[in-house]
């Protein structure tokens, strides 16, 4: 058998829910971010952009998408 081209290649990056270890709050963030994102209450940094995959500090709660 031979094995079929995908003419669509799916992406790689997904949106992720994260926990802030602070506040508790819950919050939607790219997981190549290049850009630093906070907690939009209290302000803690959640993700640290690292040239690729960002570096997510918060728990991840769930993988969406």
């Amino acid at each position: 058998m031979r094995k079929r081209k995908v003419l669509i290649p799916m992406p790689r990056s997904r949106f992720i829910k994260v926990r802030c270890p602070s506040c508790g709050n819950e919050q939607v963030v790219f997981d190549h971010a290049t850009f630093p994102s906070r907690c939009l209450v209290c302000g803690t940094v959640l993700v640290v952009p690292s040239g690729g995959k960002a570096k997510i500090l918060g728990e991840i709660v769930r993988i969406l998408g």
